[in-house]
């Protein structure tokens, strides 16, 4: 019997030595976080809190740049994880993109997924497509935590299913002006709750007008609206200084929120043009300042 002592010692030793090695490799894998975005619940939620309406042809809502400072606050919050992708839920006629919806998906690390929407506008399928996408990715170790922009109580089986698997799931919501816009059921079972309010989104949503401001200013280019981006960088490593802006490169592709709405406003005054709503010329803004910042370092 004493003689085994030293045999199940020895055994021991390698279990704890493998054990050991594999949380190490474990330490080292960095944690993974998505953003799942409700399309309905946001349209409906922000288009009342900033323009009052819930009605989508009322007003414009700059996706792109909200999609940014979305990620933006993930950044700030999941400060040890990278992101995996933003998931865009929304509804077509027959799952066909409409244009918006296309912009949409040309995005970086921007995943559109398109459930029906019926005779009513009313959207279908969405709920299943969030649940279906939580749960795979939860089950395949894809992320650890999902920040789920929604209020719909049929997502709590999606909820439910994420975090069966282990990852942690985080609801935000969109500040109502009065009551709740959030399924209770919803709120008791996520991991945590944040709410985003009317400042984060007022920059990203504005009531419908024409393209231009009255002044007769006739749509500008691609490359002109990227020219005038590249001014405001010129402009900004002046007046900041090249450090101040060298703490933007590691974010690239992407603005921090406030960032970049100082680069639009600034940019609307150079070219006496409204550029919200209108994705294609927001990207040539960006890409400008980018190319500029990127060849002073």
């Amino acid at each position: 019997m004493n003689d085994d002592l030293p045999a199940l010692a020895a055994r021991i030793d390698r279990t704890n030595e493998l054990l050991t090695r594999m949380l190490a490799e474990v330490a080292k894998t960095p944690s993974t976080h998505a953003i799942f975005v409700d399309a309905g619940y946001l349209y409906a939620a922000a288009g009342r809190l900033v323009a009052g309406t819930e009605d989508r042809r009322a007003f414009d809502l700059d996706a792109e740049g909200l999609i940014e400072a979305l990620i933006d606050r993930a950044r700030s919050i999941f400060a040890d994880s990278r992101l995996l992708r933003v998931y865009w839920y929304d509804g077509a006629r027959r799952r066909i993109h409409t244009a918006e919806q296309q912009s949409i998906a040309e995005l970086p690390d921007v995943k559109v997924r398109l459930g029906n929407l019926n005779a009513n506008n009313q959207q279908k399928g969405v709920d299943s497509l969030i649940r279906t996408d939580l749960e795979s990715l939860a089950r395949h170790r894809a992320i650890s935590d999902a920040a789920l922009l929604g209020g719909d109580e049929d997502l709590v089986s999606a909820v439910e299913a994420a975090q069966g698997y282990g990852a942690r799931v985080h609801l935000w919501g969109i500040e109502a002006p009065d009551g709740r816009n959030q399924a209770e059921p919803l709120l008791w079972e996520v991991d945590s709750q944040r709410t985003l309010d009317l400042d984060f989104f007022k920059p990203y949503v504005s009531r419908r007008t024409v393209a231009y401001d009255g002044s007769g200013a006739s749509r500008p280019s691609r490359e002109a609206v990227r020219f005038v981006g590249a001014q405001v960088a010129a402009k900004w490593l002046a007046a900041r200084g090249r450090e101040t802006l060298a703490e933007l490169l590691p974010g690239h592709p992407y603005l921090p929120g406030s960032v970049d709405q100082d680069l639009l406003v600034e940019a609307e005054g150079i070219l006496q043009y409204s550029l919200r709503g209108q994705a294609d010329l927001r990207r040539s803004l960006r890409d400008g300042f980018w190319e500029h910042v990127r060849t002073q370092y």
